[in-house]
């Protein structure tokens, strides 16, 4: 998602630091920074890239470990989703809020409600199939599958935004298809959890995918349309989430079981908590690293992340991998390293 945003961003949309309204811009900030090429390797592109990785990897195995284990001995599996993405939301707005307070923004709406309900209802629903697709396929197999994003973004921005890619655009999204059809067909796949049909997941990973290609074209509609800081569209976006996780909860009459849950199980709570801190804190690092070192450091970090989700994954959680499944995920993520080192090179004069 942000991998898309950053890449259709033009320099004065790029999201900020949040900074103090009457602060001059520091000068090293001034200068272009967005290159890996002129800048090197410094110690705070460093920090940033071991930042994402951090908060990420935190976020994939606390994910892994509320979805697909019990909290006690036989004791009974989570199973509210939207419980955890209005846990999620709640400290997403709490966070945006602070930061407008702190630089002296306004808190006030630059769009119109409806429109941040536009992107919500989406963004909520793609959360939503992404924690319930951990029910019935395993970590490795759903972090795989995002990677597929680039399709339903390539397929949704020419419908939608009436965009023209390059046919090698289209070799890529074929690549990333077949080395995740390899993963699909050559090893296990199913969740750990009790739950074994894993054709349910794929389902959820599909609408995960095209509901997140949505709320990519829908936020950059919004930035485009709106002169607004990425914390006022944070506040007002995740306000709206935690309004559609609500009712979701009370139309499935899991609100009040779902808080059960949590007073019964104080690890689980503390859990969803941790799972909320680190979602927020990586979408913050994500904000910093886009504005100061440009979308293709971000690719490159975000496509290491999910390498090594999945190898965590594997050691943490016993997810053995097949031959052809390490091939199909090697397929993926070369592909994914060659369109970053194809973004690199300079266009030839």
């Amino acid at each position: 998602f942000f991998w898309y945003v950053a890449d259709n961003m033009s320099n004065d949309e790029q999201p900020t630091l949040p900074v103090k309204a009457d602060a001059p811009e520091p000068e090293a900030v001034k200068k272009d920074t967005t290159s890996v090429d002129h800048q090197g390797w410094s110690t705070e592109m460093i920090a940033c890239g071991l930042g994402i990785l951090f908060f990420f990897l935190m976020y994939g195995v606390i994910q892994e470990r509320i979805m697909t284990r019990p909290w006690e001995e036989g004791g009974p599996l989570f199973t509210y989703s939207a419980y955890l993405v209005l846990s999620n939301r709640l400290i997403a707005l709490a966070t945006a809020a602070s930061i407008l307070l702190y630089t002296g923004q306004s808190l006030k709406n630059v769009a119109p409600i409806y429109k941040y309900f536009g992107i919500s209802v989406s963004n909520t629903l793609a959360t939503y199939c992404q924690y319930e697709a951990l029910k019935y396929v395993s970590f490795p197999t759903q972090t795989l599958g995002k990677c597929g994003k680039t399709i339903p973004v390539l397929i949704l921005g020419t419908l939608i935004s009436g965009k023209r890619y390059k046919v090698s655009d289209y070799v890529i999204c074929v690549l990333i298809t077949l080395g995740c059809t390899i993963f699909l067909l050559t090893g296990d796949i199913s969740s750990p959890s009790d739950r074994d049909d894993s054709i349910y997941g794929l389902f959820f990973m599909a609408g995960y995918l095209f509901l997140d290609g949505f709320t990519s074209v829908f936020q950059e509609k919004l930035f485009k349309g709106y002169k607004m800081s990425t914390y006022n569209q944070m506040l007002y976006v995740n306000s709206c989430s935690a309004v559609i996780s609500t009712i979701m909860l009370i139309a499935q009459n899991q609100l009040v079981p779902s808080i059960q849950y949590s007073v019964d199980y104080p690890a689980f709570f503390m859990s969803s908590i941790g799972l909320s801190l680190c979602a927020t804190g990586g979408q913050l690092v994500i904000y910093y690293t886009i504005k100061n070192f440009g979308a293709l450091y971000f690719a490159i970090v975000m496509t290491t992340r999910q390498v090594f989700s999945i190898l965590l994954s594997t050691i943490i959680f016993f997810h053995p991998l097949s031959i052809g499944q390490w091939f199909g995920a090697a397929t993926v993520f070369g592909t994914l390293y060659y369109k970053g080192a194809r973004k690199r090179t300079p266009p030839k004069k």
